[in-house]
């Protein structure tokens, strides 16, 4: 599960992300909006942990691109505001929760626990295909199909961005958590996974390469 946090304090950024980790949570972090904005543009987040007050605006402002992107995913709204008034404009501009600063971190946890718990589900299901990214698993026509790891994420991401080219920058970006460590081959290498894999295996097409732009997913339910 992969967790945003937008929050302009440093202490507090710093201990979210460590209490977080503990739990088995990946995390990134936004201390402006204008970062937040980027973050979600590229990847896929279950949870966004989001400050009302920030440098560059206000965090509900958000929260419209955040769901537009994906219904799927939770929003929290973290605030020093203690007023009725500012809880139901948060949830009113489409927070699924909101909680009061200071907090205890356990009670977060569990109220995080449970938006995950209770939310929509995120698997795919194109035809006969099924991609379930929280069991790491791939049925097609009632078959298992064994890609895991990196070329599973690499294809759970561009089947959640189905008919768009993502570039190879991109892929990297969300899906490698120190993407400049690495080179753009893994990129090739995962994809010839999902295609030896996957593709030959079934006798399918799910992922093309667009020359000079990247890759987009392309399998249909009409295949």
């Amino acid at each position: 599960m992969r967790i945003l946090i937008v929050e302009d304090e440093v202490t507090l950024n710093n201990t979210l992300a460590e209490g977080l980790k503990e739990f088995g949570y990946q995390s990134d972090v936004a201390e402006n909006l204008s970062d937040a904005k980027y973050l979600i543009d590229i990847r896929n987040y279950d949870l966004v942990l989001l400050d009302w007050m920030l440098p560059d605006g206000n965090g509900i402002d958000i929260i419209k691109d955040i769901k537009k992107k994906s219904q799927k995913t939770a929003v929290i709204v973290l605030s020093a505001r203690d007023d009725k008034e500012s809880e139901i404009a948060a949830l009113k501009a489409g927070a699924d929760d909101y909680i009061r600063k200071p907090f205890d971190f356990e009670v977060l946890l569990m109220r995080i626990e449970a938006k995950l718990r209770f939310g929509a589900s995120n698997i795919i299901q194109i035809g006969d295909l099924i991609i379930n990214p929280e069991e790491e698993k791939i049925i097609y026509k009632g078959e298992s199909v064994e890609l895991k790891g990196k070329p599973f994420e690499v294809l759970t991401h561009l089947a959640m961005r189905r008919d768009q080219i993502v570039s190879k920058e991109q892929l990297l970006d969300a899906i490698w958590e120190e993407p400049e460590l690495v080179t753009p081959n893994v990129i090739e290498v995962a994809i010839n996974q999902i295609r030896q894999k996957m593709d030959k295996a079934l006798g399918i097409t799910t992922v093309e390469t667009v020359r000079r732009r990247g890759y987009r997913f392309c399998f249909s339910d009409e295949a």
